[in-house]
């Protein structure tokens, strides 16, 4: 079975910053890519944010600039670091990733999500 845990969101002030973090475990025989996406209140969910197995990244226009997204050296855990936040931020942040398993079985799989809340 495979899991994917997110940790660090929270509250900030507009103009701080925080890193998520999510870490895959379970029967992978491998991550291909990786992504975090967003949920606003109301809205629909929308990428924010996409690494490849070769570190190849994109952004939504709207992040561009402030946030970064990075993988770990054992390529299991993607981060997400987010700079110069606004209040329009303010969303459930999920993690996601297409893995194979060691059944050679690719799928897609998500995390819990972790709230992150920006204050004016």
């Amino acid at each position: 079975q495979v899991q994917l845990v997110e940790s660090g969101g929270g509250l900030v002030q507009a103009g701080g910053s925080l890193r998520l973090s999510c870490a895959a475990s379970g029967s992978i025989r491998r991550l291909n890519n990786m992504g975090w996406y967003r949920q606003p209140p109301g809205e629909q969910r929308e990428l924010v944010a996409r690494i490849t197995s070769d570190g190849t990244t994109n952004y939504a226009d709207s992040v561009k600039g402030r946030f970064t997204i990075s993988r770990g050296n054992a390529k299991t855990t993607v981060y997400l670091q987010m700079n110069s936040l606004k209040p329009e931020d303010t969303a459930i942040y999920y993690c996601a990733a297409n893995i194979l398993d060691v059944g050679f079985n690719a799928d897609d799989y998500w995390g819990q999500g972790t709230q992150v809340t920006v204050s004016s």
